[in-house]
């Protein structure tokens, strides 16, 4: 059914998933209308983002940075809404907000939760390109990727929510941009339409040869957010003082067991050391305080100008949320994936 003002729909965490979150993970809840309390704000989601990062908090280990989802609670996720009821004085309703109501029709949120995001002609831009991921890729590349013009920078899930950006702005900096995606037709997107130099199918047996040529002076910077056979493909094409930033390894989210195979720490660790390379894992919600600002005005004036092209993944209806995720993991979206769960 579709949202209402009469109650709230919301998905919670119904089991923990093994492998491969399924639809019975999730279950699907008719609650009531929540009501803000003093100093809090209630919310009407209009969209919400779907992001990998999910999937890591849906175990019950969580993660180092936030906690698990419990058994029987709501699905997180960033969303954008617009304000019912406020008893915070610097909300108003009908203000759109960015937060973070998670899988739900409504939620009550403190107003130190919630960013004001005045009009906006797509307000689901703020959960992509100007949220979020373009943050992520935008913080990555230019912190710790650091490319020079003339170098050579690959990215992986090149045409997703981060890799599409960081592939743009690589090639803003100069640097020659070889993405990989699963696909003829994300392969397609990245170079036509996202101005890539080349772009790689890693479902091709051959993948690794053709990357290998693809990239005959090596690489320089490697934008990590995949793992699995494509790093494995990667790491002996990184060049001396090559660089990597790590946003995340979504190839191996749902493993439940060791991955088969010889174990390849050894040689990956003997690699950094002798190429000197620099590998580094970054927590986007670390950098806010010091960058966001500087980060919404380049990329504000970035898309503006045509310079930066984002593509959208829209699935309508909030029913179609957990279908929509299992499908992020596996890579059957093109773009960033967000659930438009109430027309505005």
């Amino acid at each position: 059914m579709p949202q209402t003002d009469r109650s709230n729909r919301r998905f919670v965490l119904a089991a923990r998933p093994q492998g491969l979150p399924t639809p019975a993970n999730f279950r699907l809840e008719d609650t009531a209308l929540p009501e803000p309390g003093e100093g809090q704000v209630l919310t009407r989601t209009l969209y919400l983002s779907l992001d990998p990062y999910m999937r890591t908090l849906m175990d019950e280990a969580g993660t180092s940075y936030a906690s698990a989802v419990p058994v029987g609670d709501t699905m997180i996720g960033g969303t954008v809404g617009r304000v019912v009821a406020s008893k915070d004085p610097r909300f108003r309703p009908g203000e759109l907000v960015l937060g973070g109501a998670g899988w739900q029709d409504y939620a009550v949120a403190d107003g130190a939760g919630l960013t004001p995001l005045g009009e906006m002609a797509q307000p689901s831009l703020a959960l992509g390109g100007l949220g979020m991921p373009g943050f992520t890729a935008y913080v990555g590349l230019l912190r710790i990727g650091q490319p020079k013009p003339g170098e050579t920078v690959a990215v992986a899930a090149a045409t997703g929510a981060v890799g599409a950006v960081v592939g743009q702005i690589a090639k803003r900096k100069g640097a020659r941009v070889v993405g990989i995606a699963g696909g003829a037709d994300k392969c397609r997107h990245a170079v036509e339409e996202l101005g890539f130099d080349a772009c790689l199918d890693h479902r091709d047996p051959q993948f690794a040869r053709r990357l290998a040529e693809a990239c005959p002076d090596g690489i320089d910077v490697y934008f990590e957010n995949v793992g699995g056979a494509v790093f494995d493909a990667v790491l002996p094409l990184l060049n001396n003082n090559a660089r990597v930033p790590v946003c995340g390894v979504i190839a191996h989210y749902n493993e439940d067991a060791p991955p088969p195979g010889p174990d390849r720490l050894p040689n990956m660790v003997n690699t950094l050391l002798q190429k000197r390379i620099r590998m580094e894992g970054f927590i986007i919600l670390d950098h806010y305080a010091d960058s966001y600002e500087a980060f919404r005005r380049d990329m504000g004036e970035w898309i503006a100008a045509g310079q930066v092209r984002l593509r959208e993944d829209v699935v309508d209806g909030l029913e179609n949320a957990p279908g929509a995720f299992i499908g992020l993991l596996e890579g059957r979206n093109f773009g960033k994936l967000v659930v438009r769960v109430a027309e505005d």
